[in-house]
This record gives structure tokens, sequence and C-alpha cells, in this order.
């Protein structure tokens, strides 16, 4: 049984927030009327920046339709309140999806790169290089004496960072130990939030650890404090798992065999149903019930068919005639085949 970080840590996130010195915060630019032609130069400034350095593609959420905006949040390219600005706010999104740069959310600016799996290093010196762009072309809000980057919320002052892991967690959840892993979170000044950030609910047995405050910290400092926090619940999660195949392996076993048969030969599928029974499929891969090919792959692919499971993900593979379950089905069933071909 090959128990690994790799097993528990699904990807990473590092977040920038920063605002533009000459410019109303966003909710104040939306009660101003000239709210859309400020916005339309913020917007094609860092279009131009960014697309001089690399392919950037350019979303006006007041141009995409609703379904589209949607799209992009289920990737976790965009978010709730970005959708909400529609009339002031945009996003620039890499070729490849790993960074995303929103424009006029909570703050004018909201750069974040994605990582698969867990490099918090590699993810901060990305972002950091776009945000040395952004900060050498125009002067951005800033106290030198006290706050640091001047933000919207005051949790964001001072480095305006946030680092963020997104972790599959079954045995810590499910066996009742994460709350008093969150209680330890917190008073070192880390959260633990839903698949979606704040306000959303934990999905499957994701939950994303990040930091609580920015200010009076080094962007060194919390990157160490995420990653140390990481570290230690993917130990714990991973004991956990070991205890919990050891006590309960036949019954354990059973499920995990029945969820694979239900995924792989059901003719509708429910997301609600699909997500939990692929949460069961992960744990299952990450407990040896699958054999000894390099877990690691396999449950990137898992991952990455969950995100795609996504209703809006799922309206765009449709055939003419087909529901959402129906598509639904036939495609794990699809991709199950391809991911384990030997069974």
């Amino acid at each position: 049984m090959n128990l690994t970080l790799e097993s528990v840590a699904v990807s990473s996130r590092v977040r920038l927030a920063r605002n533009f010195r000459d410019y109303p915060f966003p909710a104040l630019l939306l009660k101003n009327p000239y709210a859309e032609e400020q916005a339309k130069e913020m917007i094609d400034f860092l279009a131009a920046e960014l697309t001089s350095i690399e392919t950037f593609k350019l979303y006006e959420m007041s141009d995409i339709p609703e379904a589209e905006a949607r799209y992009l949040q289920e990737r976790y390219l965009i978010s709730r309140d970005l959708i909400r600005h529609r009339a002031i706010s945009a996003a620039l999104i890499s070729e490849d999806e790993r960074v995303s740069v929103m424009i006029n959310e909570e703050d004018h600016i909201r750069a974040q790169y994605f990582a698969k799996g867990f490099d918090l290093p590699h993810a901060y010196e990305r972002i950091a290089a776009i945000d040395e762009i952004i900060s050498d072309s125009m002067p951005i809000a800033y106290d030198e004496q006290q706050f640091g980057y001047l933000t919207a919320c005051p949790t964001n002052l001072g480095t305006g960072l946030r680092a963020s892991v997104m972790l599959f967690l079954p045995a810590l959840s499910r066996r009742d130990r994460l709350g008093r892993v969150i209680s330890a979170l917190t008073r070192k000044g880390l959260t633990v939030r839903g698949v979606y950030g704040e306000g959303s609910g934990a999905e499957g047995d994701l939950f994303q650890v990040s930091n609580e405050v920015t200010l009076g910290f080094s962007e060194t400092e919390i990157l160490a404090m995420v990653q140390s926090a990481v570290e230690k619940i993917a130990e714990m999660e991973l004991n956990e798992r070991g205890r919990m195949k050891a006590e309960s392996d036949e019954e354990l076993g059973d499920r995990v065999w029945r969820t694979f048969g239900v995924l792989t030969h059901c003719r509708r599928l429910g997301e609600k149903e699909f997500v939990t029974r692929m949460a069961d499929l992960k744990l299952g891969v990450a407990l040896g019930y699958f054999g000894d090919v390099k877990e690691d792959w396999r449950l990137q692919r898992l991952d990455d068919l969950i995100v795609a499971m996504r209703p809006c993900g799922i309206a765009q593979q449709k055939f003419a005639e087909e529901d959402e379950n129906a598509c639904r089905a036939r495609i794990v069933k699809r991709t199950l085949g391809e991911i384990f071909p030997h069974l």
C-alpha cells in the first residue's frame, strides 16, 4: 500500500489581492456614474500588460453568457463575486488555465496561480512574477507605515497573499477527527473552507486549508506556515487511513468495490451521488484496493473527472437529446475504463 502526500494534496493555490491607487475600490466603483468607463480602463491596461508576456484569454463578464461564467467558476478560475460584479468585472486566464487574474472582484486585482498537487513555492514564484509586472506599470494602493497593501477586506491587509491547499481528507472527516484539526489550525491563524472557498461547504471529503490573515507576516512566513500545517494534516490523514483499513478492511473494501460497480454500470448518475461515490473510489485507490499501479496519476485523473462532471461542464458534452445524468453516467463509465483498463 503506497500511502503518500500526493494522495492527500489535490492542488495548491497562491492568490494576491491588489488595488490601484487612483481608482475607487470595486464596491464603490459600482456606485460611480463613470464605473463602466473606469473599469474598462483597468481591464484594457491589464490585458495589454499581461498579453505582452504570454497568452491570456480575456473574459469580460458583461459579454459572456451566464452558463459560460458558471463553467469558469466550476473550474475554480473565477469566483461568485466576480460574476456578481459582471457590470465592471473581467478575468484574464492563461492558456494552460494555471493563471487567473480576476479584475474588479472584491479588489481590483485577484491574481492566482494553480498548481496540481502540493507545490506552494512554485505557485508563489509564478504569481509573484505577474504581480511585479503589474506593480511596475501602475501605482498600487500601499501604506508603508502600517497596513501594507490596502484591500477591501481587512483580513487581506499586509501582503495580500492567500496560500491554500485543497486536501482530500476522507479518513479524518468520516472518523470525526476533523473538528480537532480545525480548532488547532484556527489557533495558528489558519482556516479550513469548502471546495469553492469562503461560504461554501465541503464536498467529496475535500477541504481548503489556508492562512486567515496576511497582516504582520511576510510572504515567506505565510507560505511556511501553510506548508507546515498541510504536512502535519497529511500525516494525520495517512495514519488515520491506515487505522481505518486495519479496523474495517472487509467492510471498506466491499463499499469501494460496490461503488466501482455502480459507477461503471449505472445508466444515470446525479451530481450529488457522483461526488460521494468518487470520494469512495479515490479512497479505495489510495488504500491499495486497485493494485500496485502508481496511485498519483490515477488520483489526478479522478480529480479532473470530478471537475469535468459539474453541470456546466456536462452541458458542453451532451448529445442533443441526452440529459445531464445520463451524460454523466456515460462519460464516467468510459473514463474509468481508461483509468482502470485491467478491471
